[in-house]
């Protein structure tokens, strides 16, 4: 007999309904629409990008409803591309989606098995250990990918590198290390004509800070697009205190935009 997982019959089957709506509308188009029909995954590649990061703009803005319309463009995706596997006979959605339930069993043996953990980090170790267990020539940075952005790739090869044991034991320690990267960057700032140095060390202290936030549960990525639309924001409410004047924002000399960024700093806190 096959465990119960817990699932809502009557739920699951209206999720399969809708599933097979999706794959039933994606067969149409892709033999009846002029422009779908001649996509690519390479075609698609670009789109694909697009759709994620309008799918993470939603998710920072908790904006639930939006974050479910961008999950549909990106459902969509992900069956196109399946849809071209199928054509050219590599793979279909049910092997991607045999293989997805596969890997998600085999990183779970806490709920699959008898593996017993105690919290969210012994389970991220786990997942490393298994993948270098299961892939014995895999790297333990392989799996992150050279396309990332460089903050959150840096955040994930240390998460990755952490799940192996390579981390501070404490807190502390990981934030004695921005502090020394941070007095080795100011050192380097002192000396004439050192720009590649300069380069070099204001970088080890950008990876330190990533590194830090796996300590503190903060994604630095997260962190810093939510700085970056809260500085657009403030200089906003600069401009507009420079339009009132009649003025444009170049105009203003350093002393106001300090005055406005103050008051731009209450409202927008």
């Amino acid at each position: 007999m096959q465990p119960n997982y817990g699932f809502n019959i009557v739920v699951m089957d209206e999720r399969l309904v809708a599933f097979k709506r999706l794959l039933d509308i994606m067969d149409a188009v892709r033999e009846g629409c002029p422009w779908d029909s001649t996509q690519t995954i390479h075609s698609l590649r670009h789109l694909t990008i697009e759709e994620t990061y309008e799918l993470s703009q939603a998710i920072l803005n908790d904006d639930l409803n939006e974050v479910k319309k961008e999950l549909g463009d990106l459902m969509l995706h992900l069956v196109f591309y399946a849809k071209i596997g199928q054509e050219q006979g590599a793979f279909d959605i049910a092997d991607v989606l045999n293989g997805i339930c596969e890997k998600m069993i085999v990183r779970h043996p806490h709920i699959f098995g008898n593996e017993k953990v105690e919290n969210a980090e012994q389970v991220e170790q786990n997942w490393e250990k298994i993948k270098l267990e299961r892939e014995h020539n895999r790297s333990v940075l392989g799996g992150v990918p050279e396309g990332l952005p460089s903050l959150l790739k840096a955040y994930r090869m240390t998460q990755k590198t952490a799940g192996v044991g390579f981390r501070w034991p404490e807190t502390s320690q990981a934030w004695q290390k921005v502090e020394e990267e941070k007095d080795e960057l100011f050192e380097e700032l002192q000396k004439p004509d050192n720009t590649a140095k300069i380069e070099s060390e204001y970088g080890d202290l950008l990876f330190a800070l990533a590194a830090y936030g796996n300590y503190i549960g903060v994604n630095p990525d997260d962190a810093l697009e939510k700085t970056n639309k809260k500085f657009r924001e403030r200089f906003g409410h600069v401009e507009q205190r420079a339009r009132e004047q009649g003025k444009g924002v170049q105009h203003l000399n350093l002393e106001e935009m300090i005055s406005y960024w103050k008051d731009a700093k209450n409202l927008c806190p």
